[in-house]
């Protein structure tokens, strides 16, 4: 039952006894009113595995669902946060982007957030998720929703494509360098097919060279001629891949930050990061977050959002 990572802040639970759990979030919902302190306290302090053993436990003694118990109980962004943190990370991952492709319009930024960060073993994991959940491949639904060179790029990321040894061929670097200079700053118009290839396809050592030869070329860093040569989505999702290579925590870091900063809270990307890195990496992405910003995440949280919903993603994200 432990963590899916190493970096953390929710571990595995210590001396963890379901059947206690079950009773305790089943008092939790008795009667008038729900108790939300149990609800954060059992389930903000377990992990993803314990979270799964929880329910079944609890449709053996009780005779129903878990989620749909809370679901019946909660509201609002706790409830989504409680609900994101009862599924698996597969299944969390495919919801969000299913939600992000519903009805009208299209939440690119669930796209970008999670089809660039993932490796190729949980982009598997996710598609099969989602083909098993929707009974539509994901893959169909980005055609669907998306347009031109993103959705490109954005179909490329659902095949699980990417090279994931640590070789670096110099000579080929070298060459990737080249032919990114060439199919951008070099030329009118920008050949992003190029971009595409070498960026969604190479390993990431392979592609940190790539990106020092390209600045000995070019005399730029790759994000500076991205921003130059594309705009809109095409731009965000090409910046998304070479800030998730780099620094996969500083990325993650700096979504949160805009999540918060200025009027207002995008709380769609605040809720889908704290619940999914809560166990794999939210350690360093304080820490990250903390160096670039100057202030800690918990108090950029607790200056930003208010009640339970405050409270579950304080425990998330730990002191």
């Amino acid at each position: 039952m432990a963590a899916i990572g190493t970096r953390g802040t929710v571990t595995e639970a210590a001396n963890f006894k379901p059947e206690e759990d079950v009773n305790r979030l089943g008092g939790a919902m008795k009667g008038v009113g729900t108790d939300e302190a149990a609800v954060i306290d059992v389930l903000a302090r377990r992990t993803v595995a314990q979270r799964q053993r929880i329910k079944e436990v609890y449709k053996a003694t009780v005779g129903k669902d878990l989620t749909e118990d809370l679901q019946g109980e909660l509201t609002g962004h706790f409830e989504e946060v409680v609900l994101g943190l009862l599924m698996t990370p597969p299944v969390y991952d495919a919801s969000e982007l299913k939600n992000a492709m519903k009805g009208a319009g299209t939440e690119e930024a669930a796209l970008i957030d999670i089809l660039a960060s993932r490796t190729n073993a949980e982009i598997r994991a996710i598609t099969g998720a989602y083909l098993k959940e929707y009974g539509k491949s994901l893959e169909e639904d980005i055609e669907g929703d998306t347009s031109g060179m993103f959705k490109r790029v954005l179909v490329s990321l659902a095949t699980a494509g990417r090279d994931e040894s640590d070789t670096v061929n110099e000579a080929q670097a070298v060459q990737d360098a080249k032919d990114i200079y060439a199919a951008g700053e070099a030329r009118w118009g920008t050949d992003e097919v190029k971009f595409l290839t070498v960026l969604c396809v190479r390993n990431r050592n392979h592609l940190l060279r790539v990106f020092q030869e390209y600045k000995k070329i070019s005399g730029r860093e790759i994000e500076d001629s991205i921003k130059r040569e594309m705009s809109g989505t095409l731009e965000e999702v090409f910046l998304a891949i070479v800030k998730c290579l780099r620094n996969k925590p500083g990325f993650f870091a700096e979504r949160l930050y805009k999540s918060m900063k200025g009027l207002g809270t995008t709380d769609t990307v605040l809720i889908r990061i704290m619940v999914a890195r809560a166990e794999i990496d939210m350690l360093d992405i304080k820490a990250e977050f903390l160096k670039a910003y100057g202030k800690t995440l918990h108090s950029f949280i607790k200056g930003d959002t208010s009640g339970d919903y405050r409270k579950i993603l304080l425990q998330l994200c730990g002191e």
